[in-house]
């Protein structure tokens, strides 16, 4: 779901894209430090969810992008029980999925090229030491364009699977999925040099 912006005139559509990426970080580090009881968690993702309202994103959108961490949640809390407590565990889950919140936050609320122009102009400075923020940049969009579509391979593939009756078999969808993200890479790697990306 990454990179899915939804247009808006709240308060978080209209920050800076930079602000919102630095208010990120500090929510993600402030929260990992402090966050250290249930109660404190269950604070938090209160605040979450009134951010998420404010910026007037649908409850179902909001879930959709927390969906695809649950099972890593489910393991890591088992884990987390296991060699700590369950109170522990409802702490380290929780942040973690205040952090994917408030990740996915950001890119409904922000268009990608405003990101990706913030990301270029920070690390302007670098071209000295013979950096190109452009081309970051540009590795950056193909980064998140390529999620969603890697994830529309994978669901392609395992619909055909289940068509044919092999929905138990790993085989019948790693090796298409591979397959077919190579293809899609090259295809991409030619457009770009079209283009002339590779172009000195």
């Amino acid at each position: 779901m990454i990179g899915l912006y939804r247009p808006g005139d709240s308060l978080l559509h209209r920050m800076p894209a930079g602000l919102k990426l630095l208010l990120l970080i500090a929510s993600i580090v402030t929260a990992t430090v402090f966050v250290r009881t249930p109660l404190e968690v269950g604070v938090v993702v209160v605040v979450v969810g009134l951010l998420f309202a404010v910026a007037s994103i649908p409850w179902r959108v909001a879930v959709a992008q927390l969906r695809p961490v649950v099972w890593m949640l489910l393991i890591i809390a088992v884990f987390q029980v296991l060699i700590t407590s369950p109170a522990r565990a409802v702490v380290v889950c929780g942040v973690l999925l205040i952090s994917v919140a408030l990740a996915a936050l950001v890119t409904l609320t922000t268009r990608v090229t405003d990101m990706l122009d913030t990301v270029s102009r920070a690390l302007g400075p670098l071209r000295r030491f013979g950096v190109d923020p452009d081309r970051i940049g540009l590795l950056l969009a193909l980064a998140i364009r390529c999620i969603p579509l890697l994830t529309g391979i994978v669901q392609e593939v395992a619909q055909a699977r289940k068509a044919r009756g092999l929905q138990w078999s790993m085989t019948a969808l790693a090796t298409p999925v591979l397959v077919r993200a190579l293809r899609t890479a090259d295809a991409m790697g030619d457009a770009l040099v079209a283009r002339g990306v590779d172009d000195d």
